[in-house]
């Protein structure tokens, strides 16, 4: 891990705590001169980090940009950071996680976009995907997985992803078959769920959910066929939570199968149900 994303892990986990210079290199065991390139560095990517004398650093509460260190800030159980892979532009978080599952199937791989340029939905269907929301693919394998049934992990996704919105703000998603969350009789999200099998055997080798979400989205820059169908969770610089917020409840939410009860499942999701 650079000395970038070290310094960035560490004011992560102390929001809204001022840090000193000292106290960062000693807890990082990097030199005072390495710190302050890091913040330079950070501050170039956007970041908005607070300095006052004889208090340190610390991050700033307007920043929402999406980072590995940002969402296992608010895991508890963490998984290894080299799991999260975040782009600034796809064509789709989708079609990488496929790839990458094609070639190596690792558990709780996370894959992020902060833009598609081709984002895909359910058969010929896409999925318009600017900057402003949410765009994340998860590889999951079958030997992790208490059931490869697809009516059983359908549910299960988009029950997790309502969840996790409800849990995090006063919103409650009801979802439209297949895997469509709306809001106020607004598309706010899409959940596309894709599989890899194995054709001699008919084996599953690999799981890709994928999410996109609307989060404090621009609705008026949308195409205009779209903007009476679709939504977002949050106005423009309203959000109550932050994207990594979201992402790491969403993810945390995906990577745990231990409780899972197949009617219990169903039946919150019929619940939700439009």
């Amino acid at each position: 891990m650079s000395s970038k994303d070290k310094v960035l892990e560490l004011l992560e986990k102390n929001k809204n705590t001022y840090i000193s210079g000292e106290a960062i290199a000693s807890s990082l065991g990097i030199s005072r001169n390495a710190i302050w390139k890091a913040i330079n560095e950070l501050r170039k990517q956007g970041y908005v980090i607070e300095a006052a004398n004889k208090k340190g650093y610390r991050l700033g509460t307007d920043n929402d940009i999406i980072s590995a260190q940002g969402i296992l800030s608010y895991m508890d159980k963490a998984p290894d950071n080299s799991l999260i892979h975040i782009y600034d532009t796809l064509d789709s978080t989708n079609k990488t996680a496929k790839e990458m599952a094609m070639s190596t199937v690792c558990h709780g791989s996370l894959i992020i976009a902060r833009s598609q340029t081709i984002g895909k939905g359910r058969g010929t269907h896409s999925f318009y995907s600017p900057e402003g929301g949410i765009y994340m693919s998860v590889i999951l394998s079958p030997d992790k997985l208490p059931t490869l049934e697809p009516d059983v992990i359908t549910a299960y996704t988009g029950v997790t992803v309502s969840t996790a919105i409800e849990c995090l703000s006063n919103l409650s998603p009801k979802i439209k078959p297949i895997n469509d969350l709306f809001i106020d009789g607004h598309k706010i999200c899409g959940i596309l769920t894709e599989s890899g099998i194995e054709f001699d055997s008919g084996m599953v080798q690999w799981i890709v959910v994928g999410i996109g979400i609307n989060f404090d989205s621009d609705i008026s820059q949308f195409p205009e066929d779209l903007q009476q169908i679709v939504g977002s969770l949050f106005k423009k610089g309203q959000a109550p939570i932050s994207k990594n917020q979201l992402i790491a409840e969403i993810y945390s939410r995906l990577l745990d199968w231990s409780h899972i009860d197949k009617n219990q499942i169903l039946e919150k999701f019929n619940e939700r149900l439009i």
